[in-house]
């Protein structure tokens, strides 16, 4: 895929590609951009195949020209908020911020004030990237509202595409730190299973048969057992980054995070918690610009150092 200087994506379809809806062509073309901002220009007839406007659910054949106009990006009416950022690292390219627990990464219908994305239109003025839509500027990736830890925010247009190929190739090391209920028993492991929505309740993901869904792979470590509290400390690499992924991967195998209120199996926790122990600790890319390995590491928020040193 190519783009011009009049923001339109172009894409000859290959034999790989033949017969495959246009939509999801799209969407596994551009991470750089969310599926459902794709959908939103198909519908706004934004995208052409051989010079004719159709349906996202039309099947491409090789040799077909795609064409798929990228509004210019306009002025999100979201108010920038001056906020407390725990700033980890910046460059002319990039953010890493320490996101707190409890805070929303970007607005959304009902929740325009207070998030993420706010705080760094204060700090960063109109210097963030406009991929992904109105609602989302500079954010490439996004984490749980109560999951803490490092977040990646792009100034420009260049470094956000770049930071997304890396996102697509799966180069970008992103490890958590998070604490599980039950005892693990092998001191290492993966968790293969891909996830798509729950068929049960569609706000929540799940893991669904081979075939639907998204491929999910979360390798994890043990820390440290708390054999008395019934409880492991973990560390989880992430090979992709699926909704929930280690959520729902460490629900899936029997041992769910500790506070972890909608894929906790019915577990309870006797710790006051809001939310999930699950903390973004370390994010490694490669410079957009410079071509430098990068390695930020986020430290353990109070809450979760506080637990680890009572837990027996």
């Amino acid at each position: 895929m190519s783009s011009d200087n009049t923001n339109v994506l172009r894409f000859v379809v290959t034999e790989d590609n033949d017969g495959e809806r246009v939509d999801k062509l799209i969407s596994s073309l551009s991470d750089a951009m969310s599926r459902s901002y794709i959908q939103k220009l198909i519908k706004d007839n934004l995208l052409t195949v051989n010079g004719k406007i159709v349906k996202g659910s039309t099947k491409v054949s090789e040799g077909d020209e795609l064409s798929l106009i990228i509004p210019p990006s306009v002025i999100p009416d979201i108010k920038p908020e001056k906020m407390d950022l725990d700033i980890l690292y910046e460059d002319d390219d990039i953010l890493v911020i320490n996101k707190p627990k409890g805070m929303v990464v970007h607005p959304a219908p009902g929740h325009y004030e207070h998030t993420l994305v706010n705080g760094i239109m204060y700090y960063l003025g109109d210097k963030l990237s406009g991929i992904n839509g109105v609602m989302r500027p500079g954010i490439v990736h996004r984490i749980d509202m109560d999951t803490t830890g490092s977040i990646l925010i792009c100034k420009n247009d260049v470094a956000h595409r770049d930071i997304a190929e890396q996102l697509k190739e799966h180069s970008i090391n992103r490890v958590y730190h998070a604490i599980c209920h039950g005892i693990l028993k092998d001191d290492e492991g993966t968790v293969e299973g891909n996830i798509g929505r729950s068929v049960n309740d569609r706000k929540k993901m799940a893991v669904v048969p081979a075939g639907q869904g998204k491929e999910a792979v979360t390798h994890y470590q043990v820390i440290k057992r708390f054999e008395e509290s019934k409880l492991t400390y973990i560390q989880c690499k992430l090979e992709t980054g699926r909704t929930h992924q280690i959520r729902v991967h460490m629900s899936h195998i029997g041992h769910p995070l500790l506070g972890d209120e909608v894929y906790g199996n019915g577990q309870k926790s006797k710790f006051k918690l809001n939310g999930q122990t699950l903390h973004a600790k370390t994010l490694g890319f490669v410079q957009p610009t410079t071509r430098k390995y990068i390695e930020i590491d986020a430290p353990l928020p109070e809450y979760f150092d506080h637990l680890l040193n009572i837990l027996v």
